[in-house]
């Protein structure tokens, strides 16, 4: 048996008044995620425990099974693990953004979307001021705006804090004045205050302000921890297998799970990503391994920013040339052994909010060698037909989603 989890970042959302109440999922023509929905089934799961933050690194660890209570320190170093950064004992590592800063305000968590050359060679002028400092710090380059800072354990010993330490995530407190979001922390405070003089003159925002593209002027630093430990996935469920993601949180969580990583082509966390060398790749490494999962980011990126065509867009892309292309290909080669297939968002990013929120989310699971009851009320995947299940809201950081996957059956 062949086991496929695909991740549409985001995808669930609240009723748009404009676009006659319906769910970017409703108004979405997704005829792939439809059929998982309804020639298998659908329900919905809680992603986002009790007490903890909206994000996807909370939603991940959950739904793959790993309490986040007990598991999570924090996204930076799971971003750090997904690059390959080395992490010694003391050792904190920090989501490090590049934002835009305007009149004493956050205004862009994404520093307008920097270009990964751009953002690269601002993290170069960051490291080269900050190595004369008696501290012991070190940026490493990411994707476009997305980046690590890392604490070697005589700074990190200094800081205040325990699990996500440092600032609240840009992308929740857009328009925010700068002196009530800054950290408490006084090491924090001063590399944030500090990027600024170091990135708002330097040589790339000046050629980007005359782009009329905004500068990427200071770096916020939030969500950060020292390496967690886990037990490998396969130990909790029996098999063995990859991710495929174009964002180095969930790589990370894929590392710390004892899955292997696939790197992608043109794998990138935003609406441009390669959609079909996910899936192919996909495909292939279950030749070799029982169990991939592929997390596609656009859906998020497009409610971040309020854009409904968008996340439309993203959708839609996410079910033709991912989950499609993952069914036809498995129906033609492993029909025989069989498969399943779980589909579904990690957390919700309403348009109207551009935030995480915390409710259930829809999934939906097929499984090749269960023939569906065609009696059964014709539907979508989304929202409302998800709210129709008798199954109940599977609690995920209790592994009910993954056991009930592994060991599913719909007749």
């Amino acid at each position: 048996m062949k086991y496929v989890i695909l991740i549409g970042d985001g995808m669930a959302d609240y009723p748009i008044p404009e676009r006659e109440s319906k769910t970017a999922l409703q108004i979405a023509n997704t005829p792939n995620l439809d059929f998982i929905a309804t020639a298998g089934m659908c329900s919905r799961v809680k992603t986002i425990p009790e007490g903890m933050a909206a994000g996807s690194d909370i939603a991940t660890l959950s739904l793959l099974g790993y309490d986040p209570a007990r598991y999570y320190t924090g996204r930076g170093p799971l971003e750090a693990m997904g690059m390959h950064i080395p992490l010694e004992d003391g050792d904190i590592a920090f989501r490090c953004n590049l934002i835009t800063e305007e009149e004493g305000r956050i205004a862009d968590y994404s520093g307008g979307h920097i270009s990964d050359e751009e953002a690269r060679d601002l993290i170069d002028a960051l490291n080269n001021a900050f190595r004369a400092d008696e501290e012991v710090i070190e940026f490493y380059p990411g994707v476009s705006y997305r980046n690590v800072l890392v604490l070697k354990s005589e700074s990190g010993d200094k800081c205040e804090g325990g699990i996500n330490m440092g600032c609240a995530p840009p992308h929740d407190i857009l328009g925010a004045l700068l002196d009530d979001a800054l950290p408490n922390d006084e090491l924090l405070r001063h590399i944030i205050i500090t990027s600024k003089k170091i990135l708002n003159d330097h040589a790339i925002n000046e050629r980007r302000v005359a782009s009329n593209k905004r500068r990427a002027n200071m770096v916020w630093l939030w969500s950060g921890g020292r390496k967690p430990t886990m037990p490998e996935f396969r130990e909790l469920y029996g098999v063995s297998g990859s991710v495929i993601s174009g964002v180095y949180l969930v790589k990370g969580i894929g590392t710390c799970a004892g899955l292997d990583v696939i790197d992608v082509p043109g794998a990138t966390g935003y609406i441009d990503t390669n959609y079909e060398g996910k899936a192919d790749y996909a495909l292939r490494s279950l030749k070799e391994q029982d169990f991939v999962m592929v997390h596609v980011e656009a859906p998020d990126e497009a409610a971040h920013i309020g854009d409904i065509e968008m996340k439309v867009k993203a959708i839609e892309d996410f079910d033709a040339l991912v989950v499609g292309r993952m069914l036809k290909g498995l129906e033609a080669e492993y029909c025989d052994v069989g498969y399943k297939i779980l589909a579904l968002p990690d957390h919700y990013t309403p348009v109207s909010l551009k935030v995480h929120t915390k409710e259930p989310v829809p999934f939906a699971i097929y499984d090749s060698q269960v023939h569906a009851d065609h009696k059964k009320e014709a539907g979508s995947f989304c929202e409302s037909f998800a709210l129709k299940s008798d199954l109940g809201v599977l609690d995920a950081r209790a592994q009910d989603l993954m056991r009930f996957f592994f060991g599913y059956s719909n007749k």
